[in-house]
This record gives structure tokens, C-alpha cells and sequence, in this order.
């Protein structure tokens, strides 16, 4: 290495150490520059912050020039090291040694490369303190904006506390203004109400003198009124009693009523009306008319061509009387009392059958079953009657009478019985309907292969008829969305035995409902049920045929030409209490049938079946 700086050139040597010198004089030169920029920070921050006395008090040229270094740019005589003393300014000139010296010249070299690394160990002390000073300025700035961002905040608040308070300020000084125009007004009312007080004061005497007089007489008539509400306190005693009195008449004219039939042995029919439904209510029922004074006469008008021509109208009035006319308005509650009595009798030993008449869609299902969805105050004739009977029981029981109760349903279809309390798997059972005679019940119907089921609360009996309804057979016809396909039978078999009288009775409670006649140019049935239609009105043509040959007294009653009139046998020719319900269409086109069920119900009710027997006997 010494060899090669021996044989170099003297210029190339002189620029290498112009070239390390500049470069010292440039680092020198940026750390001051640096400085200066720093130094120009915000002074508000500086009268905040202290600074490190150590760092205060250092000068960055000081300590460049302490380190030898000059603070200014090099000469155009870049050969030469350009050194600073304390205190004074005085250039020196190295001694240049001789070529030859190499020896003298790398002991130079590296003397300059000690001084060097010697500046550069100040100037980067000097730059870690500089940066130093330049975080904790920083930090300073920041804590200096965001004093400056809290004052310029407090400020806007401060000035929108004082527009509020300059606008408040003005409205009061308005309210003000208005008050003070307004205050004489006001002082005026004051001085014309205190004069109107004085004016009421003396009115309040001379009322308060009337007030007494006023209340003197208000108790007189106090007293007065005293004496009249007791006088109508005892008269509305006296129309209860009254009331109470009807009551019982007519309870008693009801009894004496069914003494008189059944002294007569008619059978009673009782006739209903069912109301219009929702989409009947564009008609009218002015072909039926009911007299207010007379609840037993129903009237059917209606007009036609008068047999003396001249194209005029005349007015044919149908009259009938039953034992009963029940209106479209009669709840089913009003229905059940009028056969309530003949309900009891059944405990007493007598055989009841009631069954219900008249065309399809008239209501006879409604009124002897109820609507679909049961309710206590629209469950029909059969659930009232079980309802009756089971209450009677538990009060009999307590004179001693204990009673056993067996219940079937069953439907005759196309001239075929079926049972209702069963599942359509067993439905190939025939059922037949046969007579046996003997001491105890002479001459009794039962069906054979029949279920016949115990019951013991009115919840099982409910449960029964609620299976027989679901097992019935309806269908949908043109005249009636769910009309009843078949005659249903219900009848409930009472065994009753008081021991300590000795006394034991049997009888049989039948509720019916058949099914209802229809027309088949209305109904427009087809088929099967076209099929249906006919066993209906078959099997209805020979009940009347039956009821017509007992009206007739005749000696021969064809009661096995059907399923119904064989079962129905006992009820009708039989010892037994029987009613028919007759059920009307309440619509006008409906009047021929209408008026052809009533007739039926006339020559029902004309029909002398005799006296029904007590079924009691004593044990001996």
C-alpha cells in the first residue's frame, strides 16, 4: 500500500484530502442549517417547555469549529486543512514533506483520520441531543395545539352562551315592552272585577237567604219521595208475586195441557220456524204469519189469480194450529221446556219418543242435535234431554232410586240399519229388527248385533253422540250444502229400582231425527244420491200412510212396509208418550213444501194413539 501512494501523483493526493475535508465541511454545514430550522418552532411552546441546561447552552457552530472544522464552504485551494483556534483566527500552512517521505505522510493521513472520527463522534453527540430537543419540542407543540384547540372550543361556546343570552335578552325586553302596554288594560279589569265582587257579595247574601228556604222545602220533599219509594217498592213486591203467580198458571196450564193430550192420547206436535240465514237475508217471510195473542196458530198466505179473472189477485190464507208455534226468534232453551215435562216422564216409567219432521234444510238436525260446534246455549233437544235425565237422577237418589242407564245410535240408510257407535270396518254386521214378548217388557223392539253401551255420566253419553255424528251419513245437495242422507235413532234405556219401596220401572227414551224431504227437480240429485232421495221419501210416504191408518182407526197398520215405521212401532200404536217437532223452510219458495209438512202435522196431531202406562211394578 505504501508503495503505490509512493508512486501516486501529487494533485490526486491533494484531492482525496480536499474531498475528505468537504465532506466534513458539508456535515458541519447541515447540522447548523438543521438547527436553524428547529429554531424557528412556535415560541408559544418554547415559554412552556425547558429545555436541558446542557442543551440550552451548546452552540452548534461553537462546537464545530471547537472540533477544528471550518463553517464554510472550501477554497479554490482544496490541497489545504483549514484549522480554528480559540480566540483567534489564524490560518497555518502544513509543512509539506518531501516524495520520498511515505512514511511521514501515512503517520499524516492517519493523524487526520483520528481528527476526523473525533468530529464525527461531537457531531453525532450534538445530533442525539439536537433530536432530543427536537421530540421534547414536539411533544410540546402537541400539548401547545391541543391547549389552543380547547380555548378555540371553550371560545365557540362561550360566544353561543352569548348570542342565546343577547336573544333572550331581547324577547324579555319585548315581553316587556308588550306588558307594559298591556298593564293599564289590566289594572282597569281589576278595578271593574273588585266593583263586580262587591255586586256578587250581595247577591251571595240574598242567595244564601233563598238557598235555606229552598232547602227547607227540599226536605219536605225528601220525605215525600221517602213515602213514594216505599209505596213502589211494595208495589214492585207485589208484581213479582204477581209475576211469580203467572209463572206458576203457566206452568200449571202447560201440565194440564199435556194431562188433557195424553187423557186424549194425540200425539203433540209442536211447530218451529227456523230463521233466515246469512245469505237469506235479501228475502222475506211475509208468507207466514204468527198471531201475538195465539201461539198455537200459524198462518200460510199467498196470492194468486182470482177465479172470477179480470186479471185480479186474491189473498189464500192456509191456517193451522198445533200445540205450540214456536217463532224464528226461539232460542233452543225456549224449545227444550216446552218438552222438558215430557223429558221427566221417562224417569217415571213412561216410554217417550220424539222425533223431528219436515224438508231437507229446515233445521231439524239444528234443533235435535245442535250446531257442529257446541255451545250451552245452542246444544239441541238430545244433549238437553241427557242433561235433564242424569240431574233428575242424582235428585231422585236422594229418595232412594237408583237408575241404569244404556245408550245406542244408529241410522237407517237406503232401508238398511247401520250403527253409529261403531267403525266403518264393522259396518258388514246385519242388524235386523226383532220383537220379543215377555213378563217384564211384552211385545219390546230391539236390534240385533247392536252395540248397546253404559253409561253413567252425561260426558259419556256426549262422547257417544259426538261418534254417531261423525259417522252419519251426509252429502251436498243443491238445496242443502249438508243435507242428512239417513233417519238417526238415539235411544236411552232406563232401569230404575227403589229398595226400600220395593218398586222397580223400565222405560225407553227415543229422540229422531229423520231425514228431511226433498224435491228432485230442486235437488238436482243424481246417482247415489238420487238413490237416497228416493229411500227418503219412500220410507216418509209410509209414515204417513201409517199415521194416516191410525187416524183411521184401521185394523191393519202397516208398519213393517219400513225400517222406520217397524222401529218407530212402539212410539206410534204403542204404550208411549210421543211428540213431533214439524221444522218449516222460512223462505217463499219453499211455500208447497212448506204447506204440505203442515198438513202432515195436522193429520199428525189428529192422531189418537191412546193412554201411555206407567211401566212400574212392586217386587214383591
Amino acid at each position: 500500500m505504501d508503495n503505490v501512494d509512493m508512486f501516486q501523483p501529487q494533485g490526486k493526493k491533494r484531492r482525496l484530502q480536499d474531498h475528505n475535508t468537504e465532506n466534513i465541511n458539508v456535515a458541519a454545514v447541515n447540522n447548523k442549517s438543521m438547527s436553524l430550522q428547529r429554531s424557528r418552532l412556535p415560541q408559544l411552546s418554547l415559554r412552556r417547555i425547558q429545555m436541558p441546561a446542557a442543551v440550552a447552552s451548546t452552540n452548534p457552530a461553537g462546537a464545530v469549529k471547537k472540533a477544528g472544522c471550518s463553517t464554510v464552504p472550501p477554497s479554490s485551494s482544496r490541497g489545504r486543512l483549514t484549522q480554528s483556534t480559540p480566540g483567534k483566527a489564524k490560518k497555518t500552512v502544513a509543512k509539506r514533506r518531501p516524495a520520498w517521505d511515505v512514511k511521514g505522510k501515512l503517520e499524516d493521513t492517519q493523524k487526520l483520520l483520528s481528527e476526523c472520527a473525533g468530529k464525527l463522534q461531537v457531531a453525532e453527540l450534538q445530533r442525539k441531543r439536537l433530536q432530543e430537543s427536537a421530540d421534547v419540542l414536539g411533544i410540546g407543540l402537541s400539548h401547545a395545539a391541543s391547549r389552543v384547540k380547547e380555548l378555540e372550543d371553550k371560545l365557540r361556546t362561550a360566544e353561543c352562551q352569548l348570542q342565546s343570552r343577547e336573544s333572550e335578552l331581547g324577547q324579555l325586553r319585548h315581553d316587556n315592552t308588550a306588558l307594559q302596554t298591556v298593564l293599564p288594560l289590566r289594572e282597569a279589569q281589576i278595578s271593574s272585577l273588585t266593583t263586580e265582587v262587591k255586586e256578587l257579595s250581595a247577591t251571595l247574601e240574598d242567595t244564601k237567604s233563598t238557598l235555606v228556604y229552598t232547602q227547607q222545602q227540599l226536605d219536605q220533599k225528601a220525605a215525600c219521595a221517602d213515602e213514594q219509594q216505599k209505596l213502589i217498592g211494595s208495589l214492585e213486591e207485589q208484581l213479582q208475586h204477581m209475576e211469580q203467580a203467572l209463572t206458576n198458571t203457566e206452568q200449571e196450564r202447560r201440565r194440564l195441557h199435556n194431562d188433557v193430550q195424553e187423557l186424549k192420547g194425540n200425539i203433540r206436535v209442536i211447530c218451529r220456524v227456523r230463521p233466515l240465514l246469512d245469505g237469506e237475508r235479501h228475502n222475506d217471510m211475509m208468507h207466514i204469519q204468527f198471531l201475538p195473542s195465539d201461539e198455537k196458530v200459524i198462518t200460510l198466505t199467498k196470492e194468486q189469480e182470482s177465479h172470477t179473472g179480470n186479471n185480479q189477485k186474491e189473498v189464500v190464507k192456509h191456517n193451522f194450529s198445533f200445540d205450540h208455534v214456536l217463532q224464528p226468534v226461539a232460542k233452543q232453551e225456549k224449545v227444550f221446556e216446552d218438552i222438558s215435562q215430557l223429558v221427566q216422564s221417562a224417569l217415571d216409567g213412561y216410554n217417550v219418543c220424539i222425533f223431528a219432521y219436515g224438508q231437507t234444510g229446515s233445521g231439524k238436525t239444528y234443533t235435535m242435535e245442535g250446531p257442529d260446534e257446541l255451545t250451552c246455549d245452542a246444544k239441541g233437544m238430545i244433549p238437553r234431554a241427557v242433561d235433564q235425565i242424569f240431574v233428575t237422577a242424582r235428585r231422585l237418589e236422594t229418595m232412594g232410586w237408583m237408575y241404569k242407564f244404556t245408550a245406542s245410535f244408529l241410522e237407517i240408510y237406503n232401508e238398511t240399519i247401520r250403527d253409529l257407535l261403531v267403525t266403518k270396518s264393522q259396518k258388514a254386521v246385519v242388524y235386523e229388527i226383532k220383537q220379543r214378548g215377555n213378563q217384564s217388557r211384552p211385545e219390546q223392539l230391539y236390534v240385533t248385533n247392536l252395540k248397546y253401551v253404559t253409561v253413567g255420566t252425561v260426558e259419556e253419553v256426549n262422547k257417544l253422540i259426538a261418534t254417531a255424528k261423525s259417522n252419519r251419513s251426509v252429502a251436498k245437495t243443491a238445496i242443502n250444502h249438508k243435507s242428512s242422507r239417513s233417519h238417526s235413532v238415539f235411544q236411552l234405556q232406563i232401569d230404575g229400582s227403589n229398595t226400600a219401596k220395593g218398586l222397580t220401572c223400565r222405560s225407553t227414551l227415543c229422540l229422531v231425527d229423520l231425514a228431511g224431504s226433498e224435491r228432485l227437480d230442486k235437488s238436482c240429485s243424481t246417482g247415489e244420491r238420487l238413490r237416497e232421495a228416493q229411500a227418503i221419501n219412500t220410507s216418509l210416504s209410509w209414515l204417513g200412510l201409517v199415521i194416516q191408518s191410525l187416524s183411521n182407526k184401521e185394523a191393519h197398520i202397516p208398519y213393517r212396509n219400513s225400517k222406520l215405521t217397524l222401529l218407530l212401532q212402539n212410539s206410534l200404536g204403542g204404550n208411549s208418550k210421543t211428540l213431533m217437532f214439524v221444522n218449516v223452510s222460512p223462505l217463499e219458495e219453499d211455500f208447497h213444501e212448506s204447506l204440505n209438512t203442515l198438513r202432515f202435522a195436522s193429520q199428525v196431531n189428529e192422531c189418537n194413539i191412546g193412554t201411555a202406562q206407567m211401566n212400574r211394578k212392586r217386587v214383591l
